[in-house]
């Protein structure tokens, strides 16, 4: 390739390179303190706009061949990963939140694009390890509450746990294929050697826990609660997606075999279920999230068991209803102290207090739980339709059965805001303004997407 062209492969990365330069600079010149919101959106927006300039014109290369790559479909993902951190960033500026927060953000977003370009297991690594680190600080910058400390300590040993069962299966790949190319995780995948099998189980299953599915999940709900609301967004959304749509890439045109086939309907089948009722026993709305979360894994999870041509549609179109659900109901929490605001008890009554932050936590709930006709639906249709496709039937039945079971959770949040008595003392106020018109820009997303699912699934 042409230096031109090496430049344009990677311009969504150098884009984020420098604004985060930019943020270090201004923060290092300044006497005061600065918003770093401007900035930090000037970069997302211009990485975004990159890779999707890019992914319309049709461009493609290989500027490190072996090891990072760029095609329709990972110009694609990081065009959605930068739309899905937009609506985070409008969250942070409405906690007034620092400069390093915002570095922290960009750096994770960074490891993300690394990721869902990477052609070898150790630009895998080196992006999935970019992506978590600045995580374990974020839990714990703001500082709100005394838990986020003990959170984040637990969240950083979650990841060296991961860690270390990604490099285990790394090494073993590497011992039974003898190279670190996503081929020879496709290689491994079809052998029957020990070390391949083994090297493949111990990668897939450090995915699972990067995306806290059970029993994969400890601690992940407390980091959740105990960081702050962008943060939170952050974790469930975008860490989650990017983790997905990088799996996707890793499988490629592969099938799994019988043995990891059976972990693949298990495992997301069993966080389907748990996570689904144990988010039933939450009085944390950013708890319920998190539990919300383990279940929306295994939905994605599930987009393994299909076509390898329909993967990426599957899981790329879940990802950017969910985030926007997900980001969607947290900007509408009410304001106020943290460890008071997200409370379930908080939220009754909220329809008489603040109507319009009700309606829209009211339709993210519904289209979480997958109620037609809104956008939640259709990811699911999607998914579970690739999973008949593939002749699992039972498998897809499960799957339905096991997401049904979300939907009281759901509504038990919607009967809190517009059915219960609004508490005697009121501890929190509602949603700032830039909060709520980030959710209401988040909300005609949605309607695009719930009225054209076609378009958004021709897209991907």
């Amino acid at each position: 390739m042409s230096a031109d062209s090496l430049f344009i492969a990677a311009l969504p990365e150098h884009l984020l390179l420098l604004g985060l330069l930019a943020i270090l600079v201004s923060g290092l010149l300044s006497q005061a303190p600065r918003d770093p919101f401007p900035l930090a959106l000037a970069t997302v927006l211009a990485a975004g706009g990159a890779a999707l300039w890019l992914r319309v014109s049709g461009f493609e290369g290989a500027p490190f061949p072996g090891h990072f790559s760029v095609d329709a479909d990972a110009l694609a993902a990081k065009a959605l990963l930068a739309a899905l951190t937009v609506p985070v960033l409008f969250l942070t500026r409405a906690e007034r939140l620092n400069d390093r927060f915002a570095m922290l953000l960009l750096c994770s977003l960074y490891g993300a694009y690394l990721m869902v370009s990477a052609d070898s297991l150790l630009l895998l690594f080196f992006g999935l390890e970019m992506l978590s680190l600045p995580l374990y600080a974020l839990v714990v910058l703001g500082y709100q509450r005394p838990e986020s400390a003990e959170a984040a300590m637990k969240y950083l040993v979650i990841g060296g746990v991961g860690t270390a069962t990604l490099l285990m299966g790394i090494s073993l790949v590497l011992g039974a294929t003898g190279g670190l190319a996503v081929a020879d995780f496709s290689a491994a995948m079809a052998s029957d050697t020990v070390f391949a099998r083994a090297g493949v189980a111990l990668i897939v299953a450090a995915f699972m826990l990067k995306s806290a599915i059970v029993p994969f999940h400890a601690w992940a709900p407390d980091a959740y609660e105990a960081a702050t609301v962008p943060v939170t967004a952050f974790m469930a959304t975008l860490v989650k997606g990017a983790v997905l749509l990088a799996l996707v890439r890793l499988f490629g045109a592969s099938q799994a075999g019988p043995a990891l086939l059976g972990v693949l309907v298990a495992l997301p089948l069993l966080s389907m279920a748990w996570g689904n009722l144990e988010a039933m026993r939450q009085d944390s709305f950013r708890r319920l999230v998190a539990y919300s979360s383990i279940a929306h894994a295994g939905y994605l999870f599930y987009a393994l068991l299909g076509a390898p041509e329909g993967r990426f549609e599957a899981v790329a179109f879940y990802v950017l209803v969910y985030g926007l659900t997900t980001t969607l109901a947290l900007a509408c929490l009410p304001s106020g102290p943290d460890g008071l605001r997200d409370r379930l008890e908080e939220l009754k009554g909220l329809y008489h207090r603040a109507p319009l932050a009700a309606i829209l936590i009211a339709i993210a709930m519904l289209s979480l739980a997958g109620i037609p006709p809104f956008p939640g639906f259709v990811a699911k249709f999607v998914i579970f339709r690739s999973v008949m496709d593939a002749g699992l039937f039972t498998v897809a039945v499960l799957g339905l059965i096991a997401s049904y079971l979300g939907i009281y959770l759901y509504l038990r949040v919607i009967q809190f805001m517009f059915m219960s008595p609004a508490p005697g003392e009121a501890r929190t106020v509602p949603a700032g303004g830039v909060a709520m018109g980030a959710a209401v820009l988040m909300l005609v997303a949605m309607l695009a997407i719930g009225l054209l699912p076609g378009l958004a699934l021709s897209w991907f």
